[in-house]
């Protein structure tokens, strides 16, 4: 059980950890499991640092991001310098299939469109990008299209999440519909919410994972 000021130093903390974040002024405010995150970054990958470190809290049900990237003048690019980087980063990715993914590039901000067998392959395309200088944001749209035809069994997914130590707590429910995985029920923290569709993601043959569940966290409260 936490009260909303616990839950505010726990995120704060959990930003000051993040050594890409020591120099960021990141503002953290909480109310009933929901975090607001404000700030000015220098680079895309901080904005994100802080999501992220923010998500693992426990206790922590949504998150509101308005963390604003600006870069000092002499770090400033066009759309088509980043455009070029953001292509040869992909091609130095051994995780991202060549010629398979296409970019666009509006004010800073990446747009990853195509179409890939693995969600892990789509995950890399955004890790290859999110650190290059210049860039403000990335809207990942690629597709999961699977090249494996095997039918999804609802139990080896259920086996995997059984297999996962944070998932120990939680509620999960499974079902599969032709391609698709859907999370229904309760879990602890956003950790666990994310864990379980990286899980699920795993699955031969899967295009879609539909993660419906809920963070079920009670506060305390304040006087």
């Amino acid at each position: 059980m936490k009260n909303n000021s616990e839950l505010q130093s726990d995120v704060q903390n959990a930003i000051k950890w993040e050594p890409l974040l020591n120099a960021a002024e990141i503002g953290v405010t909480a109310k009933d499991g929901v975090v607001s995150l404000t700030g000015v970054v220098d680079s895309y990958a901080k904005k994100l640092e802080a999501e992220n470190a923010a998500k693992k809290v426990t206790g922590v049900k949504a998150l509101v991001e308005k963390i604003e990237v600006k870069f000092p003048d002499s770090w400033s690019k066009t759309n088509v310098e980043i455009a070029n980087e953001v292509l040869t980063a992909l091609k130095s990715s051994w995780s991202v299939p060549r010629d398979k993914v296409t970019v666009k590039v509006e004010n800073g901000w990446v747009t990853l469109e195509g179409e890939l067998p693995w969600n892990f392959q789509k995950d890399a395309a955004k890790r290859a990008v999110v650190y290059l200088t210049g860039v403000t944001g990335v809207s990942n749209n690629i597709k999961i299209k699977s090249e494996t035809h095997n039918q999804i069994e609802k139990r080896d997914v259920e086996n995997a999440l059984a297999l996962n130590w944070s998932m120990d707590d939680s509620d999960i429910r499974v079902a599969v519909a032709g391609t698709t995985v859907t999370l229904t029920g309760n879990v602890r923290s956003w950790y666990q919410k994310d864990e379980a569709g990286r899980i699920a993601w795993k699955t031969p043959g899967i295009w879609f994972v539909e993660n419906d569940l809920a963070v079920d966290y009670y506060y305390e409260d304040e006087d």
